[in-house]
C-alpha cells in the first residue's frame, strides 16, 4: 500500500476515534450531570435532615455530646440554656470540654470505661439549678453523653405522684448514685427538724445512719432493700420500717420510704408480754392446759401438763399431733381403759369441730387417779384441754360426806338439843334431840327453813324475846364483835332450866345448844347444902379435936409430973420405979401425939404462922441428932451427921424445921436395930438445901411408900400415923416437898427439900435477912 493510503486510511481511523471518544464523552457528561443532579438532591435533602435532627435535639432542655476516641468532646448538641447551666459562662465547645471534664473528675472509672471498653453507665451530675441525670452509650466506635434535667414533673401522672408523696405522712426522701439528697417530703423534713430543703443540704441532715445505708445497699445492689429501725426524735423512740426502691431510669437514684411502726411495734410488744405473762399464768396453775392449733399439733403445754402425765419435754417440744400423744398416752397406760380404742379415739378427735365448748367429763386411769378433762374450742383455732387431777378431791369429798354422817349420827346421840344456822341465817343442821326438846318435828324444821321461822316454833316453850333477839345477832350478824360465843339460862313455861349457848363455827355457821339442866341445878343446890352442912361438922370437929387435945393436956402433965415424981424418991423399989418411967415416957408420948394434932388441925384451919429466920442448917442438925443419940445408941446402933462447913444459913423457921428432923429421926430410930447405922445429911443443891435422914432398918413396901406422907393410915412403924403427914405439912409450908426413897429390906431415906429463901404465905411479914 502506498504511503498516501496508509495516511489516509490512518487520518480516517483517527477521525473515527476522535468521533467515538466524543461520543463516549457526551455520554459520560450526561450521565454524570445527572448524578451531580441526584448527589445534590440527596445532599440537600440530608441537609435539611440534619438540621432537623439538630433542631429536634437542640429544642428539648438534655444535651448530648459526642466523644473522640481520646474521650474528648468532639460535638455538642443542645439547648442553650441547658449548656448555661451545665457550664456557667461557657457556650459551645467551651461548655462541652466543661461538662466532659467534670464528668471525669467525679466519675473517672465509668468515663475510662465507656471510651476505652464502649461500657454503658448511668450517674448524676450536680449543678447550680440541681441535679442532672447522665447516661453514657457506645455505638459504632463512637461515645456519646446523654444529660437530662431531674425533678421536673414532666407528664400530668408525674406530677399527680408527686404531689401524693409530698402529702404523705410517711417520711419520703430521693438520692442521687453518690447518695446525695435530691428530694424530700415535708414529713421528712419535719422529722429532721428542717424547714427546707436547702436548709437540709447546709446542714448536712439524714433521716438516720442506718436508713442511709439500707439505701445505699439498694442503689449498690440495684434492688429493693427493706430494714427496721429504732430512731429517737422529740425525746422518744420511735420504730421505724425503711422501705428503699431503686427508681427505673434513675441512673442509681433510689427513693426511701420511713414507714411509722411505733404504734405497730409498742402493739406487738404489748402483745408478745401478754403472751408471756399468759404463759406464765398457766405455768403457774396446777391444772394441766394443753392447747392444739387448728391442724391438730399441740401448741402449746404448761408445765402442769408433762409433769401430770410424765412424758419427755424434748417429745413435747416437737409438736406432736394430738393423735400422737393420745398413742403415746396409752402407751404409758395413762388412758382410760376402753375396749374400742380407735372408736374412743375418733371420739376425742370430734371435738375440733364442736362450736362450743362440751361437758366437762372424767377419765379413770389404770394407776387409780382420777383426771377432770375440760374440753372448749380454742379462740384462734383448736381447742383448749384442761386436765385437773381430782383424786384427792373425791377422796376428800368421801372423806367429807363421812364426816358429816358421822357428825350427824354423834349429834343425834347427844342429850343437849343442838342446830346449826348457816351465815345467811338458815337451818342447816338439827339433831333428833332438838325437835323433842321444843317438841317440833322435822318436817316443820325443814319447812321452816331460817332462824325467825324456827324461833317462831320454839317461843311458846320459851317465850322470851330478848333470848331470841340476842340469838339472832350471834347468827345473822356478820360482825365480829358479835360473832362471840355467849350462854346463859333461861325457864321455860313448864318449868324446865334450859341452859344455852352459841358457839361460831370456822365456816361461818353457828352452833346453837340447849340443855336441859334442871336435874344439874337441883343436884348443884343439894351439894351446895351438903357443902355447908359438912364445913359446918368440920369447924365442929376441929373445934372438938382442939377442946378435947387440950383437956387431954392437963391430966397428962399430972401424970408425967407425978411420974417424975416418983422416980426420984430413993426409998421407990426398981421395978415400981420402972413402971414410974414408963408411964411417964408414955404420957410424954401421948402429949407430942397431942401436939402434932393440934398442929395439923391447926395448917389444916390455915392458921399456923411460921416465924421465919437465919437459920443454920448444921447447927438444927446437931440439936436434933443430941436428942436422940441416946436412944439410937442404946439400940446398938450409929448416928453420923453429914454437913458441909460452909453452909450458908437459909431463911425458915427453925422450930418448925427442928419439930420435922425431930420426927424423921424417932422414925429412924424405931427402924434401926442393933449394928445398924442413922446417917443425917446436910446437901446444897440449885436454890435449895436438903436434909436427908436415912437409916438401915427394914425398909418400907413398895405398895406403902405412895401413902407413907398420908395422915392416920396403920404402919408398920409405929405411931398414930400423924407424925410424917405433920413433916410434910411443916416443909410445904416453907415452900418446899418431901419424898422417901426405900428398898424394902435396905433402909429408908426421908428427903426435905426446903428452898434457901422460904415463900410461905403464913409467915409472919419482917425484914430481908441476909445469910452470914
Amino acid at each position: 500500500m502506498a504511503e498516501a493510503d496508509i495516511a489516509y486510511v490512518a487520518t480516517a481511523g483517527a477521525a473515527g476515534l476522535a468521533l467515538a471518544i466524543s461520543a463516549w464523552a457526551w455520554r459520560l457528561r450526561k450521565r454524570l450531570g445527572a448524578r451531580e443532579a441526584e448527589v445534590e438532591a440527596w445532599l440537600s435533602g440530608e441537609r435539611a435532615h440534619a438540621a432537623a435532627c439538630e433542631g429536634a435535639l437542640n429544642v428539648f432542655d438534655d444535651v448530648r455530646l459526642a466523644l473522640t476516641p481520646e474521650g474528648h468532646a468532639q460535638s455538642v448538641f443542645g439547648a442553650p440554656e441547658a449548656l448555661a447551666v451545665l457550664a456557667p459562662g461557657r457556650e459551645g465547645a467551651a461548655a462541652a470540654a466543661a461538662i466532659v471534664r467534670a464528668l471525669n473528675e467525679t466519675h473517672t472509672g465509668q468515663m475510662e470505661g465507656l471510651v476505652q471498653r464502649g461500657e454503658p453507665f448511668e450517674t448524676l451530675l450536680e449543678s447550680a439549678d440541681g441535679a442532672w441525670a447522665v447516661e453514657g452509650r457506645a455505638l459504632g466506635g463512637s461515645a456519646w453523653l446523654r444529660l437530662s434535667k431531674l425533678g421536673g414533673a414532666e407528664t400530668a401522672a408525674d406530677a399527680g405522684l408527686g404531689a401524693l408523696a409530698e402529702a404523705s405522712p410517711a417520711p419520703t426522701w430521693v438520692v442521687d448514685g453518690a447518695g446525695q439528697l435530691i428530694w424530700a417530703n415535708r414529713a421528712w423534713l419535719t422529722e429532721v427538724r428542717a424547714e427546707t430543703l436547702a436548709e437540709a443540704h447546709e446542714q448536712g441532715l439524714s433521716f438516720d445512719r442506718g436508713a442511709d445505708a439500707i439505701v445505699a445497699e439498694a442503689s449498690r445492689l440495684n434492688a429493693r432493700q427493706d430494714g427496721f429501725r429504732w430512731v429517737s426524735s422529740d425525746g422518744r423512740r420511735k420504730a421505724w420500717r425503711i422501705l428503699a426502691e431503686p427508681l427505673a431510669g434513675g441512673r442509681g437514684a433510689v427513693i426511701a420510704f420511713a414507714i411509722d411502726m411505733t404504734e405497730a411495734e409498742e402493739t406487738r410488744d404489748t402483745l408478745r408480754r401478754h403472751v408471756e405473762a399468759h404463759d406464765e399464768t398457766l405455768n403457774h396453775l396446777a391444772d394441766a392446759v394443753a392447747i392444739f392449733g387448728p391442724a391438730k399439733r399441740l401448741a402449746f403445754h404448761n408445765t402442769a401438763f408433762q409433769s401430770l402425765f410424765n412424758i419427755d419435754p424434748a417429745w413435747l417440744d416437737e409438736r406432736p399431733t394430738h393423735a400422737e400423744l393420745l398413742d403415746r398416752l396409752r402407751q404409758k397406760r395413762q388412758l382410760p381403759e376402753v375396749i374400742d380404742y380407735a372408736g374412743w379415739k375418733a371420739s376425742e378427735l370430734e371435738f375440733y369441730g364442736a362450736a362450743e365448748a362440751s361437758p366437762d367429763d372424767s377419765w379413770s386411769l389404770p394407776d387409780g387417779r382420777t383426771l377432770r378433762v375440760v374440753r372448749q374450742p380454742h379462740p384462734l383455732g383448736g381447742i383448749l384441754l384442761i386436765f385437773s387431777d381430782i383424786t384427792d378431791e373425791l377422796q376428800l369429798r368421801s372423806r367429807y360426806n363421812a364426816q358429816i354422817q358421822v357428825q350427824t349420827a354423834t349429834l343425834d346421840k347427844l342429850n343437849d338439843a343442838v342446830a346449826v344456822f348457816g351465815s345467811d341465817g338458815r337451818l342447816r343442821l338439827h339433831n333428833d334431840a332438838f325437835e323433842t326438846f321444843w317438841g317440833v318435828s322435822a318436817e316443820r324444821l325443814i319447812e321452816a327453813g331460817d332462824f325467825d321461822a324456827v324461833a317462831a316454833l320454839c317461843r311458846p316453850v320459851l317465850d322470851d324475846a330478848a333470848l331470841w333477839l340476842g340469838l339472832k345477832a350471834r347468827v345473822a350478824d356478820p360482825d365480829p364483835e358479835s360473832r362471840v360465843p355467849i350462854s346463859g339460862e333461861g325457864r321455860t313455861d313448864d318449868d324446865r332450866v334450859v341452859s344455852w349457848q352459841t358457839r361460831p363455827l370456822p365456816d361461818g355457821a353457828t352452833l346453837v345448844a340447849f340443855s336441859d339442866v334442871t336435874a344439874r341445878r337441883e343436884l348443884e343446890q343439894a351439894l351446895a347444902a351438903k357443902e355447908a352442912a359438912l364445913a359446918e361438922s368440920q369447924a365442929l370437929k376441929r373445934e372438938f379435936v382442939g377442946s378435947v387435945s387440950y383437956e387431954l393436956r392437963t391430966p397428962l402433965t399430972t401424970i408425967v409430973g407425978y411420974s417424975e415424981l416418983l422416980e426420984a424418991m430413993g426409998d421407990l423399989p426398981e421395978r415400981s420405979r420402972q413402971h414410974a418411967g414408963a408411964i411417964r415416957v408414955a404420957a410424954s408420948h401421948l402429949a407430942r401425939s397431942i401436939d402434932d394434932v393440934l398442929d395439923m388441925a391447926q395448917i389444916d384451919a390455915g392458921e399456923m404462922e411460921l416465924t421465919l429466920g437465919d437459920m443454920r442448917v448444921c447447927d438444927l442438925l446437931e440439936a436434933a441428932a443430941e436428942k436422940v443419940r441416946a436412944k439410937i445408941e442404946g439400940r446398938g446402933a450409929v448416928l453420923t451427921i453429914v454437913c458441909p462447913p460452909r453452909l450458908k444459913p437459909i431463911r425458915g423457921d427453925a422450930r418448925r424445921i427442928g419439930q420435922a428432923v425431930d420426927h424423921l429421926l424417932e422414925n429412924a430410930c424405931r427402924a434401926v436395930s442393933e449394928g445398924g447405922a442413922v446417917t443425917l445429911t446436910a446437901e446444897v443443891g440449885s436454890g435449895e438445901v436438903r436434909i436427908r435422914v436415912e437409916d438401915t432398918g427394914r425398909g418400907i413396901p413398895y405398895h406403902l411408900q405412895a401413902h407413907v406422907f398420908d395422915r392416920f393410915v396403920r404402919r408398920e412403924r409405929g405411931g398414930p400415923g400423924v407424925a410424917l403427914a405433920l413433916v410434910k405439912a411443916l416443909v410445904e409450908l416453907h415452900g418446899g416437898w418431901a419424898e422417901v426413897q426405900s428398898e424394902p429390906g435396905k433402909g429408908a431415906a426421908f428427903i426435905l427439900h426446903l428452898p434457901v429463901e422460904a415463900t410461905a404465905p403464913t409467915a409472919a411479914p419482917e425484914l430481908s435477912l441476909s445469910g452470914g
